[in-house]
């Protein structure tokens, strides 16, 4: 690959040598300007204002200009010559975790290439010195006519730098988020993370540029005179009405897109689309709260004061049926030991009447007896 820039990496008071080489390359397809009439090309010509003509690009240098208009020329000898250490030398100024680094202060790759034998081996020391501390080497350096800050790390084998936007070029973020206070639902974030645990992970490397691809593909058929492919029809589009069904649908088609059948899809029962994802997800959730949770993944706040009511009335729901259900049981229990009492005495009574009835007919029959003995004597 063709070195872009030539320097060294300053490590301390070590020095390495060290060729810069894009690590990044653009495929996407270029158009040029055309006359539409007749299709002649559209082209730019570089011409002095004063003399009104053309010039050659050996005779074009560069300049600033002043506030006034005025025009303050500066050759590349007056830029090579600036006090700065960074002009052919990329200053490493410190070491820390890759974590610190913002992703939106991420710019231009570059690959950095030992310069010789000579720096075979500090070359080697630091790619191993960044690999075992894993952590990134902040540095500065100077760049097509600018300073610029980059970050060093370990890509397979090779130090890689990524040029970084100074902290002071990145945009606050006031005025970007949703003015209108918005709630989003347990059910809502519940199909969210179903649809995402359905879509899953991918391998970026199979990932490709249909844009181009359709570029290429409307080139080659014009070339030919052939007919141009055109669009298919949108399948929706407009304003979600219902956000729970998009939800539910967009879950139903990441199952089917992935070869799961709507039976699939839809077994355990008449849930709803996404309803079992959800189910499972649930279960998920219950089985961890047991466990530490090693996540950290910011839940979105619900409204104040909405959860904590509908649990509390859940409880309360929950006590009074508890306490109906133990009243009923115990209520149940008296009255089957009030009528197991009452028979009890029932039988007492009827057995103390009727040993009373017997005695009274024994009394009885010995009267009789004894009044017809005395009646057979006389």
């Amino acid at each position: 690959m063709r070195s872009i820039w030539n320097g060294a990496i300053s490590f301390g008071l070590v020095s390495i040598p060290i060729k810069l080489v894009n690590a990044t390359e653009s495929h996407s397809i270029s158009f040029r300007q055309i006359h539409v009439e007749d299709g002649g090309r559209i082209r730019y010509r570089k011409v002095c204002e004063m003399e009104d003509r053309e010039v050659r690009g050996d005779e074009i240098g560069k300049a600033y200009e002043g506030a006034d208009g005025a025009m303050i020329p500066i050759t590349d000898d007056d830029l090579a010559s600036l006090p700065l250490p960074t002009a052919k030398t990329i200053e490493i100024v410190a070491f820390v975790p890759s974590d610190r680094i913002d992703p939106l202060q991420m710019d231009t790759a570059y690959y950095l290439s030992a310069n010789g034998v000579p720096a075979a081996k500090p070359y080697t020391l630091l790619r191993e010195a960044l690999k075992r501390s894993q952590k990134v080497a902040i540095a500065k350096f100077a760049l097509r006519g600018r300073e610029r800050l980059g970050m060093l790390r370990v890509v397979d084998d090779v130090i890689a730098m990524h040029g970084l936007l100074w902290p002071d070029e990145i945009r606050g973020t006031e005025g970007v988020a949703p003015d209108a206070g918005v709630t989003v639902r347990d059910q809502e974030l519940d199909l969210a993370d179903a649809l995402m645990a359905t879509l899953g992970e991918v391998d970026l490397a199979d990932l490709h540029d249909d844009y181009r691809e359709a570029v290429e593909e409307l080139v080659a058929a014009k070339a030919s005179g052939e007919e141009a492919p055109h669009a298919p029809a949108p399948s929706g589009g407009g304003k979600v009405l219902d956000l729970m069904a998009a939800l539910e649908k967009s879950v139903r088609e990441a199952k089917e897109s992935r070869g799961e059948t709507v039976a699939e899809a839809e077994a355990g029962g008449e849930e709803g689309e996404g309803e079992g994802e959800v189910k499972s997800l649930r279960e998920r959730r219950t089985a961890s709260r047991a466990a530490p949770r090693t996540s950290s993944r910011a839940t979105p706040k619900a409204e104040p004061g909405k959860k904590s009511t509908s649990t509390a009335k859940k409880t309360t729901a929950k006590k009074a049926a508890t306490k109906k259900a133990a009243d009923a049981k115990k209520s149940t229990g008296t009255a089957k030991k009030t009528t197991s009492r009452a028979a009890s005495k029932t039988a007492s009574k009827t057995a103390s009447t009727s040993k009373a009835s017997t005695a009274s007919t024994a009394k009885k029959t010995a009267a009789k007896k004894t009044a017809a003995a005395r009646k057979r004597s006389a």
